[in-house]
């Protein structure tokens, strides 16, 4: 995958880190340090698998969770809207955690929802923990989306030959050792033609790109993994990674 770092400075002075210019398919896009992807040409931004309220789906099941991912999620969520001003938000899929999800929407989360839609379109991807389109949550459904050479889509497609693919699903973390230390972090991996991307959600949890899950995706190790770290994004090939 062709990387190079480029820095993003904020209008107030205030320090915002470097995020990587990544090309998939041709198409060159800024991986973001909160996990979002920015397509510049079409002043789109894409996050995967917000996962909006785990914890009260978690907490009616018996297992309790702080109350607080969804706000935080739309918080973070806000802050790259803020920061990017795209024409075009697109959720790649589990949005929600579950198809209860948006019912259960605090009123202050869902009017601070319909403030991010606001002077934009917003596109719902459909994910397995939400398939059916959920009300009152403003924006269009689809499956799946093509937009110029790649289609953006949840689940990535299985097989090695697949070219022009954004997807999520797969919450792709990274574990690498250096120097006897050992650093697990949320990643983009890519191959340079295709990309899953990390989950944006406060509460996810995320899946080692050495699981086997991967290797339906990509050819063995043969993909690149950019590293979500405090300041910037660090690049190691999968196969320097560890499971």
């Amino acid at each position: 995958m062709d990387a190079r770092t480029a820095s993003w400075g904020l209008a107030s002075g205030e320090a915002r880190a470097a995020g990587t210019m990544l090309t998939v398919a041709g198409v060159p896009m800024v991986a973001d340090l909160s996990g979002a992807l920015w397509w510049p040409d079409r002043r789109m931004l894409l996050v995967a698998d917000l996962h909006l309220e785990k914890g009260s789906a978690c907490a009616s099941r018996g297992s309790l969770l702080p109350p607080f991912d969804t706000a935080e999620t739309l918080e973070q969520l806000a802050w790259v809207i803020g920061f990017y001003d795209p024409s075009v938000v697109v959720a790649l899929g589990d949005s929600f955690h579950d198809t209860g999800g948006a019912d259960r929407l605090a009123a202050e989360a869902r009017a601070h929802l319909v403030s991010l839609q606001r002077g934009r379109d917003w596109v719902w991807i459909a994910g397995n923990h939400d398939p059916e389109p959920e009300r009152d949550v403003g924006g269009v459904f689809a499956r799946e989306m093509r937009v110029g050479p790649l289609v953006l889509r949840h689940e990535p497609a299985a097989g090695h030959g697949v070219v022009g693919e954004i997807a999520g699903h797969l919450h792709p973390c990274a574990r690498v050792v250096q120097r006897g230390r050992s650093l697990t972090r949320r990643c983009f991996a890519g191959d340079g033609r295709r990309m899953v991307m990390p989950a944006f959600g406060a509460f996810t949890g995320g899946l080692n790109v050495r699981h086997a899950a991967f290797e339906a995706v990509f050819d063995g190790t043969a993909f690149t993994t950019h590293l979500i770290g405090d300041s910037r994004l660090y690049t190691f090939p999968a196969a320097r990674c560890v499971g």
